[in-house]
């Protein structure tokens, strides 16, 4: 598994709505609401050999209220 970390940015008030849309779909290890320049922080493994692009944009890129994501891909943990 490939841990990928996805930073999303919500349109205004619609960021409950899109963290419940996501759980839902129960694709994620943690979610969390976060200050800053995004509104959720999603950690999601993804199988090894999944096109990680395919699998945001049909997993969780296509959830209303999502304005725009930054995802972060990890290599090793320490």
């Amino acid at each position: 598994m490939i841990c990928v970390f996805v930073q999303l940015q919500c349109h205004p008030g619609k960021a409950y709505d899109v963290a419940d849309r996501i759980y839902e779909r129960e694709i994620v290890s943690e979610l969390y609401s976060t200050s800053g320049e995004f509104d959720l922080l999603a950690k999601i493994y993804v199988p090894e050999g999944t096109d990680i692009g395919h699998f945001i944009n049909g997993n969780i890129l296509d959830i209303a209220g999502i304005s725009r994501s930054l995802t972060t891909m990890t290599f090793k943990a320490f």
